[in-house]
């Protein structure tokens, strides 16, 4: 069983609009660092991305990638991996929890696998390394104001 590195922000937002920027996959090449490229490939009858390639550079991990997602309430998405040139699982979730006032605390789990081998120790250190600044930037999207599109006005851009 593959160990999984989570950590956890609270953001000066309400859930929907942390919701809202994680959703916003178009935009991730802006805030999330190791994204490079993101394109929905298949939505659901929400309109919510069910699947989605990413164009990953994580230093150690470079990767172009599809991921499958899952929408649990308003407040949780989990994915996992559907095809990889470099990894064999890729399994993470973000946990929104109003944090009071106004304030969302944003727990970001992620479990990785490459089919490369690597020390346990070294994969850990880029899971987290990941996390930390996934976290950061959408800490500082979402309270820089720019939160995407609102739930149910995205229109498809070609």
């Amino acid at each position: 069983m593959a160990e999984h590195t989570s950590s956890s922000i609270t953001i000066e937002a309400a859930p929907a609009d942390v919701m809202a920027v994680i959703a916003d996959f178009a935009r991730y090449p802006d805030w999330t660092g190791e994204v490079k490229e993101a394109e929905v490939l298949k939505t659901d009858a929400q309109g919510r991305a069910e699947q989605v390639r990413l164009v990953m550079d994580a230093g150690a991990i470079k990767d172009d990638q599809t991921l499958g997602y899952t929408w649990t309430g308003a407040n949780e998405v989990s994915w996992t991996l559907v095809k990889s040139q470099m990894l064999r699982q890729l399994d993470g979730s973000y946990l929104l929890r109003p944090a009071g006032a106004g304030a969302t605390e944003v727990t970001y789990q992620l479990t990785v696998d490459v089919k490369i081998p690597m020390l346990g120790m070294i994969k850990r250190k880029a899971e987290k390394v990941i996390i930390d600044r996934a976290l950061a930037g959408l800490k500082k999207r979402v309270e820089s104001g720019e939160t995407g599109t609102e739930p149910g006005t995205e229109t498809a851009e070609k």
